[in-house]
């Protein structure tokens, strides 16, 4: 055991004190993509067969959606701590899957617009669940905790989703689709079951790190922090995004690239929904990438990035994945056919998963506990589906007016390099509230809740 643990931290820069905590936190995340990708296929099924000229109307649906649920999770953010709000929002959308999957097995009739409903539902629980996830673990390391560890964490995830997305690419077609759905479930409430093992594991790393604190007053605030109420107000998070210039460039970055997520969504949907009749078929196919697209996503995990985020700092990590969409949105506007379409999607997705996000998430850590929920959250929730809107009728209205699908590819080039340089600017930011010490780090203790 112990060759295997040296050999461990040979491949990952983690103390021996932080390992319990850090399987718990790979665990808990891998809990819920396994969730989420278990029903990814399902939302692009229904996408499809509700007409892709409908999808616009379904991504105005999901923002609606995002206006109504963030001020809720806001207010259990400033009302309790988060020892309890984290497993209600999980409960919540159990319940919620519950109600869907009871309404698709009642009135199979009226399919079409649960489906859409689902689509709906889906489109805020994904963001939602994977927010929360990372605002506990910004909540919880330091700056330097976060380059070491956030990309080994997200390990986690791409395991999860490796899992989930298995289920429908091979099994969609023999259990049924909708079934799906009970599996999923039970996967969130074992995420909650890992928040609870979470906790205990950061109990002993609190006893360490409460020894090498330095004064009582440190000591005492390690203790307080498990019952701690972050506070604030409903709309806190809304105010904060727009009057911080360091969360208006996150703001602005995080547009970006669901700007060019949806154009390539939208040409996904066109290319394959073009290229196969039968849903069962179309289900298994992005199922099918979403497998290869987590395969890819791990080796860079487990071996690259904590290593990339070294060697380039935080700006040029961040600015990776947008200089693959200069290139791939210039590669499918010459030859927008199903492999080219196929190929920048797994490279495009494996890029976000395995360095951008983990990146883009040390960002956060230089700030308060109350923005690394509240605005934290509207920038990953609201704002991304703003992008979507504004994205969808955009892409609906280029439609209208004629463009090809190799037009608007060209089209969406241009806004990658404006991508680009926003996370550049956002590194030289980071690099900055870190060296001026904003916000002191949170250190991995008592404050995993």
């Amino acid at each position: 055991m112990g060759r295997m643990f040296a050999l461990f931290k040979r491949v990952v820069d983690v103390r021996d004190d932080e390992l319990a905590a850090l399987f718990w936190s790979c665990a808990y995340f891998f809990f819920v993509l396994s969730s989420y990708y278990l029903l990814r296929p399902m939302r692009e099924t229904v996408g499809v067969a509700g007409g892709v000229e409908n999808l616009p109307w379904l991504f105005t649906g999901t923002l609606v959606g995002m206006v109504l649920v963030h001020p809720l999770f806001a207010g259990a953010v400033a009302r309790w701590p988060r020892r309890r709000f984290v497993p209600i929002t999980y409960r919540f959308f159990i319940f919620n899957l519950l109600l869907i999957y009871l309404a698709f097995r009642s009135w199979p009739e009226w399919e079409i617009w649960i489906g859409r409903g689902f689509f709906v539902w889906i489109s805020v629980f994904n963001l939602f669940v994977v927010s929360v996830f990372w605002s506990f673990m910004t909540d919880s390391y330091t700056v330097d905790q976060g380059k070491r560890l956030f990309g080994f964490i997200g390990l986690g995830g791409t395991l999860g989703a490796i899992c989930g997305s298995s289920f429908p690419a091979f099994l969609a077609v023999r259990i049924g689709p909708l079934n799906l759905l009970l599996i999923a479930m039970v996967f969130l409430e074992l995420a909650v079951f890992a928040v609870r093992r979470l906790s205990r594991a950061s109990d002993r790393f609190a006893a360490a790190e409460r020894g090498r604190s330095e004064t009582a007053a440190g000591r005492a605030r390690v203790s307080q922090l498990d019952d701690e109420v972050i506070g604030g107000g409903f709309l806190s998070g809304v105010s904060h995004s727009l009057s911080s210039p360091y969360l208006l460039g996150i703001a602005a970055y995080m547009f970006l690239f669901t700007l060019g997520s949806t154009v390539l969504y939208f040409q996904q949907a066109e290319i394959v929904g073009g290229a196969y009749a039968d849903s069962a078929a179309r289900t298994a196919v992005f199922g099918r990438i979403d497998l290869a697209v987590n395969v890819l996503t791990i080796v860079t995990q487990a071996f690259l990035t904590g290593r990339i985020l070294r060697w380039l700092g935080v700006g040029l990590t961040l600015a990776l994945v947008p200089a693959i969409s200069v290139v791939g949105f210039a590669w499918l506007g010459a030859s927008p056919v199903l492999w080219v379409v196929v190929g920048f999607m797994v490279l495009r997705r494996a890029g976000e998963y395995a360095v951008a996000r983990p990146t883009r998430e040390v960002l956060y850590t230089v700030l308060t506990r109350e923005d690394k929920y509240k605005a934290k959250n509207f920038i990953d929730t609201f704002v991304y589906r703003l992008g979507d809107q504004v994205s969808a009728w955009s892409y609906r209205g280029l439609m209208a007016l004629g463009f090809s699908l190799s037009a608007i590819a060209m089209v969406a080039v241009p806004l990658a390099g404006v991508w680009l340089l926003v996370a550049i600017g956002l590194g030289r930011a980071q690099r900055r509230k870190a060296a001026e010490g904003a916000v002191p780090g949170a250190v991995l203790e008592h404050r995993l809740t």
